[in-house]
């Protein structure tokens, strides 16, 4: 069985992390183990899977608002950005998230 990273750690609070934009629907905060110099991590406050059982066009449109807002304040700081999301094997943990990450891998 997978685990949910996000629901069992994060949102539980059972780990810290440093937050970029919260909204009422949507968290995105610093990874807590980056691959990236810039690394922050988009999700949905209530379990969703994956972007293929996202079903809720309202949670979509909040995730792509802050997004969109987290991916202006990189180009802004680092002059780029790369936005990505896992699914099938790629996705290791099952709880929709994104990756907004910028330079080279660690």
């Amino acid at each position: 069985m997978s685990t949910d990273f996000y629901c069992d750690e994060v949102l539980s609070g059972h780990t810290p992390v440093n937050k970029v934009c919260e909204t009422a629907q949507v968290l995105a905060y610093h990874h807590t183990r980056p691959f990236y110099p810039v690394h922050v991590v988009v999700i949905p406050k209530r379990h969703v899977d994956s972007l293929l059982t996202l079903d809720d066009v309202e949670l979509l449109v909040e995730l792509m608002d802050v997004i969109q807002r987290v991916a202006a304040e990189v180009v802004e700081s680092h002059g780029a950005c790369r936005i990505l999301t896992n699914l099938g094997d790629y996705q290791e943990s099952k709880h929709l998230h994104w990756h907004v990450i910028s330079g080279q891998a660690l």
